[in-house]
């Protein structure tokens, strides 16, 4: 198999252009090209009146034809070389005897994207892995959800946060990551959707998504596959200690009481599992405190960014509906950027505490609804959010937390009680003045926006250096995308949950620096961003721990699998 790379063809050619187009790239007659596949579809809308599809292809060559001299024509040419193998390979297999060693089965706690990973390859490996969920089953998790959004009911242990599927279920589904990918892991991930229900196209388009009703059904399946290979989900199971002898992790003790062997451990239990990182550290598990950011959720008519990115072209199927990824490096030396883009979405209630608010982004498969939005966030350093006053040392991990619900409270109290969010139009928040009506914007936020003044001085929605850093992008974002800082958008806060605040520091084998068979995992973790990122990271700790368990050798995670 030969790929090619940067195969550049109009935006409307003809269905049947790909194939003259690889003859022509390889010089190759049509009777030497016996079939090709497409692994990946992007695009480029740099000239809006000519947006152009970007092909990377797989193509296999008709018997007789030697590949090898194939590729000595283009020798050199970084965009005609061999296929690389992406298929996935298990480490290897409990032996038939494994389970009827008395030995504690391996457990994985959360099911998110990062657990629900670990778990199905733990459990394609043969170790019949224990998954504890401290929230509900992802159709009984939906019906809570809805709650807060419909009637502001919070279900404290059932929401966007906490429940089968994690976070990244009340999402935009986005499948895609900047990570180093050697080993094609980001397939597997991909592969195993399809495999549940995902449409065929997310192998191959560049910005792969699914939307949220569509990971219900694929969550509910992998479950099954899981259950279906011995091992077991458990849910409502908050664990709420650690037994920990001489360094070695010996078991877990949840909320009902009961206590659970357990010497191998996946921890993967999402941003916002606050009493959990609390529990950790008064069992003296390593933690530090890390950056992430804070901000609001802005929302234009899709249309707007549709236009401003596509121009003639908006509209056009193979594009869908706009995106955009922003970044502006204010004067007094914050940066804010774009984050969790989702075009043709809604804004909606993320909070998992009471009395706090929460904005978080998500969109449907279709991404058909009126409006864009997306995060406008500012980084925060461990030195922003320290709580002892200090100006050096280092920073209880801790403190992000208090940080993060000092806001969330402020929101609550900004809008006016009822899990309603504060808001402003763009324009007034411009020029700092109180919004008191909306505009020709809708914000789609449930259980409904309460308009007010989001840098009002003294009772600011975010610390003030984030409110003049914002203040100053929104013009400055205005000149990459026309339309961004009209009057009438809306932003709506707060933004807290970006990404956790804190790392549960691990070591070369990934498991904790001061805790054996304890494997932190995960955006909880502080080591993935979004579903693909926490699925990888849910492979490679459970190869890590199946390594350790079967004594086989671990994966170098830098090498390609090709």
């Amino acid at each position: 198999m030969l790929r090619i790379t940067e195969l550049r063809l109009p935006l409307d050619h003809a269905a049947d252009a790909l194939r003259p187009a690889v003859c022509a790239r390889l010089g190759l007659a049509d009777a030497e090209l016996k079939d090709f596949t497409v692994f990946r579809r992007g695009f480029d809308a740099r000239k809006k009146s000519a947006v152009v599809l970007i092909y990377t292809l797989d193509c296999e060559l008709a018997p007789g034809v030697d590949e090898a001299a194939v590729l000595r024509r283009f020798q050199g040419d970084a965009h005609v070389r061999p296929s690389p193998d992406t298929r996935y390979r298990y480490i290897g297999h409990a032996p038939a005897d494994f389970h009827a060693s008395g030995r504690p089965r391996p457990v994985v706690v959360g099911f998110g994207p990062c657990g629900l990973f670990a778990a199905l390859v733990l459990a394609q490996m043969g170790l019949r892995p224990i998954v504890l969920e401290r929230g509900r089953p992802v159709r009984e998790r939906t019906k809570d959800t809805w709650g807060l959004w419909r009637q502001g009911v919070l279900h404290p242990e059932s929401n966007v946060q906490f429940g089968e599927g994690g976070a990244g279920t009340f999402s935009d589904g986005k499948l895609w990551s900047q990570i180093s990918d050697p080993r094609h892991l980001t397939r597997k991930v991909l592969t195993e959707f399809v495999k549940a229900g995902a449409p065929d196209e997310i192998l191959y388009v560049s910005k792969p998504h699914i939307g949220t009703f569509r990971l219900v059904s694929m969550i509910e399946k992998m479950r099954a596959e899981i259950e279906s290979l011995g091992g077991e989900i458990r849910f409502q199971q908050r664990v709420t200690d650690l037994r920990i002898e001489d360094g070695r992790l010996r078991g877990l003790v949840l909320a009902s009481g009961e206590q659970l062997d357990a010497e191998h451990v996946v921890l993967a239990p999402g941003h916002s599992a606050r009493d959990t990182f609390a529990m950790l550290q008064r069992r003296g598990v390593y933690l530090e405190a890390k950056p992430f950011s804070i901000g609001f959720r802005i929302e234009h008519p899709q249309g707007v960014i549709d236009r401003a990115r596509f121009g003639p072209n908006a509209g056009h199927p193979i594009l869908g509906a706009a995106d955009y990824k922003l970044v502006h490096h204010a004067r007094n030396g914050r940066s804010v950027y774009s984050f969790c883009m989702c075009p043709g979405g809604t804004v909606v209630a993320a909070t998992s505490e009471e009395g706090r608010v929460v904005t978080n982004g998500m969109s449907q498969y279709s991404r058909n609804e009126r409006n864009a939005n997306a995060g406008i966030v500012v980084g925060i350093t461990p030195q922003d959010y320290r709580q002892d006053g200090r100006a050096d040392g280092p920073v209880d991990p801790l403190d992000g937390i208090a940080f993060q619900r000092q806001w969330e409270s402020r929101a609550y109290e900004l809008g006016g009680g009822g899990y309603q969010a504060p808001g402003q139009l763009v324009g007034d928040f411009i020029k700092g003045q109180r919004s008191t009506a909306v505009g020709d914007v809708l914000p789609s936020y449930k259980p409904g926006v309460h308009f007010t003044d989001l840098a009002e001085p003294g009772r600011g929605s975010l610390p003030d250096e984030a409110l003049a850093a914002i203040r100053e992008a929104l013009p400055a974002f205005e000149r990459q995308i026309r339309g961004f800082a009209m009057p009438d958008a809306v932003l709506t806060g707060v933004e807290t949950r970006t990404s956790s605040p804190l790392r549960i520091t691990r070591g070369r084998q990934l498991q904790s620096l001061n805790v054996a068979g304890l494997y932190p995992a995960g955006e909880g973790a502080g080591y993935a961003g979004g579903i693909m990122s926490a699925g990888v990271d849910g492979i490679e700790v459970a190869e890590a721990l199946a390594a350790d368990l079967l004594g086989l050798p671990v994966p170098d995670r830098r090498a390609s699998s090709a």
